[in-house]
């Protein structure tokens, strides 16, 4: 008996070590790709430009040296860091909403695109571009007031029904459809200009991001990770059973799914707020990571979120090298380039199984 025990404790470290590893190289891996990203553009610069700009920035030494350095260092700094920046936080950021509405809904196909967020964002953004002045700050806080309507409709009607999971999944899809419906009807009145921006804003795009946008975006998008993050074990029992399984083991899954699908939502809400509509990478990063690393959430949503972000450094680099000096919307780029991956995943899975 000791003997069994003791072997089956071993297979248990064994495991979880080899979880840390794949995470350890996960990081390792979204960082050197960053660095790579930031490289990657119309103006050819390399690694130690990078680390030049970021080292004359630091010590207060920008704008002193070199015209043409100085001018290449600005590229780096304001330009393609913000978008690698954004990159993260928005791969971050609808990644764990991803996974973690997976787990407190039961259902693999869930995502923030696919519960209506990503649509009444699209909706509110249409509206000011149409009716408004269409300026870049009233596009992004409409976009999110946008979504917040959302998420107090879909939780108003799911806390009628005790915040069922199949409630917020039915109630999410019959949203996407009622927003992309008047979305689709404010582009009916738009002239050629306007709908050429909603269009544009509606592909999802890294374009024009500052540091600005960054600061309020990652604020948001970090702070819901943490939360999320210290609910994986509620999140792994309510995945695994019914609601009834998890109160017999002290859980609150009502409380625990409003939690996780509000602070999931906010996220989402944040990211696309400003970069306009990304919508598959929310659904493949969390699956493809289910697949490398397992279904434990404890290492699950960070490695989700490192999925996501190298997902879409890797998309929004290709858009900007495809067709230079034409930049490709990195929402476009990342269902060509996630959608082969995921399905060879999948299928490598199926074969692996006896």
């Amino acid at each position: 008996m000791k003997t069994e025990s003791a072997d089956i404790r071993n297979i248990y470290i064994s495991r979880e070590r080899r979880k840390k590893l794949i995470l350890l190289a996960g990081i390792a891996v979204m960082i050197m790709a960053g660095f790579y990203f930031v490289t990657v553009g119309y103006a050819d610069t390399d690694i130690k430009q990078a680390f030049g700009a970021v080292s004359a920035w630091l010590n207060g030494s920008l704008g002193t040296g070199d015209r043409e350095e100085n001018s290449i260092y600005k590229i780096i700094l304001f330009m393609r860091m913000p978008r690698i920046i954004m990159a993260v936080i928005a791969g971050t950021g609808l990644s764990v909403s991803g996974s973690a509405m997976q787990a407190v809904t039961r259902n693999p196909l869930v995502s923030p695109f696919t519960v209506g967020i990503s649509s009444a964002a699209a909706f509110g953004a249409s509206m000011f571009i149409v009716f408004g002045t269409g300026s870049e700050g009233g596009t992004i806080f409409w976009a999110f007031v946008s979504s917040m309507v959302c998420v107090l409709f879909m939780y108003a009607v799911s806390m009628r029904n005790a915040m069922k999971a199949e409630t917020i999944v039915l109630t999410g899809i019959a949203l996407n459809y009622f927003f992309s419906a008047l979305s689709s009807s404010v582009e009916f009145f738009a002239d050629e200009y306007k709908l050429s921006s909603i269009v544009q804003w509606s592909f999802g795009t890294f374009n024009g991001s500052g540091w600005s946008d960054t600061v309020l975006s990652g604020a948001i998008t970090l702070a819901g990770t943490v939360i999320i993050a210290s609910q994986s074990r509620k999140m792994d029992i309510m995945s695994y059973g019914d609601d009834e399984f998890s109160v017999g083991l002290g859980i609150n899954p009502a409380v625990t799914r409003a939690l996780i699908c509000v602070i999931s939502v906010m996220m989402t809400a944040a990211v696309i707020s400003f970069t306009g509509v990304i919508g598959f990478v929310g659904l493949a990063a969390p699956h493809i990571s289910r697949m490398i690393i397992g279904n434990g959430h404890k290492y699950l949503i960070p490695f989700s979120a490192i999925m996501g972000s190298t997902l879409l450094m890797a998309a929004d680099a290709i858009g900007r090298t495809m067709l230079s000096p034409v930049s490709i919307p990195v929402g476009i780029v990342v269902s060509f380039l996630g959608v082969p991956i995921l399905i060879n995943l999948i299928l490598k899975e199926r074969r692996s199984e006896p």
